[in-house]
């Protein structure tokens, strides 16, 4: 329990964005306009892993006066890909064909996800040198 309100002090943001991930992906999404964009559906997958890579990078930096490699890679790159790789998985076996689980939707997140990790490391070294 108390990891849990560590987590939640720490990193309040990205819980949000987190929660607002789960719920997008396993709401049913109308069509609009943009439905006719090629690939729009990828976009919007690495666009949310991307931006949910940003809030980690700056949440944890905010709160390690030193970042760690190992901690920064878990945090920022590895669990939301591993996230990402879950929510394809549930799409594809829960939710009875209202959504299906998509490789491509996953590989979307994971460029999400390592585009911001590799910013983060720019910016952990351009912090360590300053």
């Amino acid at each position: 329990m108390q990891k849990f309100q560590y987590i939640l002090a720490k990193f309040p943001f990205s819980c949000i964005i987190i929660a607002g991930i789960w719920v997008l992906c396993f709401m049913n999404i109308p069509d609009t306009p943009l439905s006719n964009i090629r690939l729009i559906d990828k976009w919007t997958h690495a666009v949310m892993y991307l931006v949910l890579g940003f809030s980690l990078i700056f949440e944890y930096l905010r709160a390690n006066k030193k970042a760690k490699l190992k901690a920064f890679m878990l945090w920022v790159w590895l669990l939301p890909v591993a996230m990402g790789g879950l929510i394809e998985i549930l799409q594809e076996y829960c939710t009875s064909g209202r959504r299906s689980g998509d490789w491509l939707d996953f590989l979307a997140d994971s460029i999400g996800s390592t585009i911001a990790f590799l910013i983060g490391i720019l910016l952990v070294k351009c912090r360590a040198r300053a």
